[in-house]
């Protein structure tokens, strides 16, 4: 039997501390992993409520058990060892859970399971068996320390206002320091180097327990690595996306083109000598309906973007109008600097806010535009407040008269219910409001529809590409009043009252979110 750590060793006051010390770091590096989850999963199934909801259920549940399995353990002759072994092990499954990234994300990409399922299947896989592990710590070191100190209340409320302290900073700092700073792999990899030394502290007189913990560790390292594991997705990782840029040369009849992936999302293709070159077909539909609007307009026309993604269609813009007067909301800093480092935009006197666009318009209140374009949708994940019934009649307090609102949104094809409740909100603020795909759509898809509205707006019914690649769409309002889910049974947007999730349903719950 290997002995246990001299308890006469350290004066009780110091092992209570120590104890302290280990509850407030275990309880920090759960939380470090549980923020670190959605960024981490973000390239495989974006960042929804839905995801961050099965994080935060699979990091609770796992926590719950180990709390039970932790109490279990003390009571039965838990001791310094039992907690060194479970923070060693929590250490080995930090690298476990890049390890388990590449063995379940073939299959579940593979499947044809909703997005729902998906997101709660990688969590689990990878999140639950570290929380597990963690959630074992409290209680055992808790009831230790009531062994040494007869103070219940005491020893009970200190432990347990250190795990809650120790989970805000780990929530904190990873937030708003760990993962913009050091990138997803190395705070997942730096939470697994914590704990280690934390378990070796418990281990210094458990020579075998630690020889097997050391030995678990290297063989886990030497499959993580031989699988790829330790491989970064991104190009850059900032507070709010996975970025990467691509290669896109072959999508476009000549040259070459770059695109750029937020989380798993492809936002924006840019033609390196065509600026004009629109291959995305929303952003060409967008460019089609803001030349028809403006016509032969001789001054420069004003434009706003809620959104600047690749900067693409603000780059077109520069190119296609001079002179223009040009406001990028965009909320990203560091997607900013990889379109203008990577992405062949150059601002020249394009004014870009890093903001919210909602805010940003607010404080706009002297300034009005000919066109305002909302790009702002990551893929199913939706703004709340920049579909609203407010938000709309804000919209058009900065556009001037007969000026023109464009957005673009994803949803299934053809009974779009979301796509339904923003066309019966903005007809309540905008006289005119049409909704566009593109001709070749087929049923029960899923579709990026673009809504245009404005008090003088009146498109044709169909429009074919005028520039770039060859191109048609339909305006398909008529139809979307009249099949499917009637407008009167679907809900006004607002403030107080907006439901995407349940209006985008399909998409959650089948593989067409995907």
């Amino acid at each position: 039997m290997e002995p246990e750590a001299s308890e006469s060793a350290v004066p009780v006051a110091g092992r209570i501390a120590w104890y302290a010390v280990a509850i407030f770091l275990s309880s920090a590096g759960l939380m470090v992993l549980e923020i670190a989850a959605g960024r981490l999963l973000a390239p495989y199934i974006g960042v929804s409520l839905y995801s961050w909801t099965a994080i935060i259920g699979v990091v609770l549940g796992g926590l719950s058990l180990g709390n039970w399995l932790g109490g279990v353990w003390a009571d039965r002759g838990g001791s310094e060892r039992s907690a060194g072994l479970v923070l060693g092990l929590g250490a080995v499954s930090c690298v476990g859970i890049l390890l388990l990234l590449t063995l379940v994300a073939p299959p579940l990409q593979r499947s044809e399971l909703g997005l729902l399922t998906v997101s709660f299947l990688f969590v689990a896989a990878l999140f639950f068996l570290p929380a597990m592990l963690l959630g074992v710590v409290t209680p055992l070191l808790t009831t230790l320390a009531l062994r040494l100190d007869a103070r219940t209340g005491h020893i009970v409320g200190m432990m347990h206002a250190l795990a809650a302290l120790g989970s805000i900073v780990g929530t904190f700092a990873t937030g708003y320091l760990f993962v913009q700073y050091f990138g997803t792999h190395s705070v997942i990899l730096g939470t697994g180097v914590v704990l280690g030394l934390l378990a070796l502290a418990f281990l210094l007189r458990a020579r075998w327990t630690l020889l097997g913990l050391a030995v678990l560790a290297v063989a886990v390292t030497v499959w993580t690595e031989a699988r790829g594991g330790f491989l970064r997705p991104c190009d850059r990782e900032s507070n709010y996306f996975c970025i990467r840029v691509i290669d896109m040369s072959a999508e476009v009849p000549f040259g070459r083109a770059r695109g750029m992936v937020l989380d798993h999302l492809l936002h924006g293709i840019s033609h390196e000598g065509d600026p004009e070159l629109l291959v995305a077909p929303y952003t060409h539909l967008m460019d089609e309906l803001i030349a028809a609007h403006l016509g032969d307009r001789q001054h420069p026309p004003a434009f706003f973007f809620a959104g600047g993604g690749s900067y693409t269609q603000p780059r077109a813009i520069q190119s296609r109008y001079p002179g223009s007067r040009v406001v990028v909301a965009e909320l990203d800093p560091a997607v900013t600097s990889v379109a203008q480092s990577e992405l062949y935009f150059e601002p020249g006197d394009v004014r870009i806010i890093h903001s919210d666009a909602r805010r940003v318009l607010q404080r706009l209140q002297e300034q009005h535009f000919d066109i305002i374009v909302g790009d702002v949708f990551h893929d199913i994940a939706v703004p709340f407040h920049l579909v609203t019934r407010e938000y709309a009649g804000l919209v058009k307090s900065r556009l001037h008269p007969g000026g023109l609102y464009i957005l673009n949104v994803v949803d299934v094809y053809p009974n779009p219910k979301l796509v339904k409740s923003m066309l019966k909100t903005l007809r309540g603020v905008f006289a005119g409001v049409h909704v566009w795909i593109e001709s070749r759509e087929q049923p029960d898809s899923r579709v990026t529809y673009v809504i245009s509205a404005g008090d003088a707006h009146s498109p044709p019914a169909r429009i074919r590409a005028t520039r770039g690649l060859q191109r048609e769409w339909h305006d398909v309002t008529p139809s979307l009043v009249k099949e499917g889910t009637p407008l009167s049974a679907l809900p006004l947007l607002t403030d107080d009252r907006v439901p995407v999730e349940r209006l985008l349903s399909t998409l959650i719950f089948t593989e067409l979110g995907r």
